[in-house]
């Protein structure tokens, strides 16, 4: 090998280790560290919604100090609820402050004049609870609330008990015509109705050992639930003692007992009670005609009733169809059946509200009585 080619090998032995050791030279060199991103000194803050804006507003405007008074008044002025129970909580959370009768009802009011029932039901536990002071005017509008409510019919009556135990906030009469008007309406069948009787009569007599003067509206609560219940003669009793307190009865008294006398049996009595009340110029119920006209049927005094279906035709009340067809199939049973096509074909007349389909059908009635 001749010495040219042995110097061009050794030349490029020498180029390729010199890169390579330059190679390794930058690949073990120390990395200069890279500065950290800039960050914004002056970053945008957290947009806050219109409501916590009116919240901030309304919390700066509850000077240190604040009374339940500005509280009631600040709840008052808001036109959003939501809202309106915020401060109250907020209000509620600061030292040395707390919430009295007055605030609690206001937002009571607020919560159900809004449709927050869920709101409306955790105050009315919390009052129950003994977060503030009762008064009468917010256990009544508590009361009132939870008869409006099926599930909570009970926690009506425990509000009632708690004023009871109190000093300053015993029942009135507006919690006696709540609690009777709510249990009135329970009286929907005969086994139930007896069951809170009781009640009324247990109410009824604190009513008076508090010394309240009922008024009529209180009394014809007490005179129904007797009659509905068929113990007419309480209710009777009831009747005659409205004059003691200045009460006056009025139509609803004597349907009441009208009613309830006829489904007792007493029906003599029942007209008496009509004729008196005919008489001071009151005119009953439709239902408390209907009832007296079948039951002088019924006992064969078709002329009274019949007299009684005139009197309901001119006080613009007509007959349903049970009532003309006991009336007047009553009298083709007595053999009096001439009179009683007559008085259809008058009734017919007389009543407006007759369908042509009911006059049929009553017709048909009496020609298949008449030829039994």
């Amino acid at each position: 090998m001749s010495m040219s080619v042995l110097i061009k090998r050794h030349r490029s032995s020498l180029t390729s280790l010199l890169s390579f050791t330059t190679i390794r030279h930058h690949s073990s060199a120390p990395q200069t560290p890279q500065p950290p991103p800039l960050l914004n000194p002056n970053p945008n803050p957290k947009t806050r919604t219109p409501l916590e804006k009116q919240f901030e507003t309304w919390v700066d405007k509850l000077k240190p100090g604040f009374t339940p008074l500005d509280v009631e008044q600040a709840l008052k002025s808001q036109s959003d609820p939501d809202l309106a129970l915020d401060i109250f909580r907020w209000t509620a959370q600061q030292r040395r402050y707390k919430h009295n009768a007055d605030t609690y009802l206001t937002m009571l009011h607020i919560s159900v004049s809004s449709r927050r029932y869920r709101q409306a039901e955790t105050l009315v536990e919390e009052v129950i609870a003994g977060a503030c002071p009762g008064s009468v005017q917010l256990y009544n509008s508590i009361i009132k609330f939870c008869c409006g409510r099926k599930f909570l019919f009970n926690r009506a009556f425990d509000v009632y008990k708690k004023m009871w135990r109190s000093e300053d906030a015993k029942p009135s009469l507006e919690t006696y015509s709540l609690l009777l008007n709510s249990l009135l309406r329970k009286f929907n069948r005969l086994n139930v109705s007896y069951g809170y009787l009781h009640s009324v009569r247990s109410m009824n007599k604190q009513m008076k050992a508090l010394g309240i003067i009922p008024d009529t509206f209180v009394l014809n609560l007490i005179i129904k639930a007797f009659a509905k219940c068929l113990q007419v003669d309480e209710g009777i009793r009831v009747f005659r003692e409205m004059g003691l307190y200045g009460c006056v009865p009025n139509l609803y008294t004597y349907s009441y007992l009208i009613k309830g006398l006829c489904e007792k049996g007493r029906v003599s009595q029942g007209l008496e009670l009509f004729w008196e009340m005919r008489e001071k110029g009151l005119v009953p119920k439709g239902s408390s005609y209907m009832i007296l006209i079948c039951s002088l049927a019924m006992e064969q005094r078709f002329d009274v009733a019949t007299d009684i279906v005139y009197d309901m035709l001119s006080n613009s009340m007509p007959p349903d169809f049970l009532t003309y067809k006991t009336l007047l199939e009553g009298l083709c049973r007595e053999g009096r059946g001439d009179e009683a096509f007559q008085l259809l074909d008058d009734f017919r007349k007389r009543d407006h509200m007759m369908k042509e389909n009911t006059y049929k059908m009553l017709l048909s009635g009496l020609h298949f009585v008449s030829r039994e």
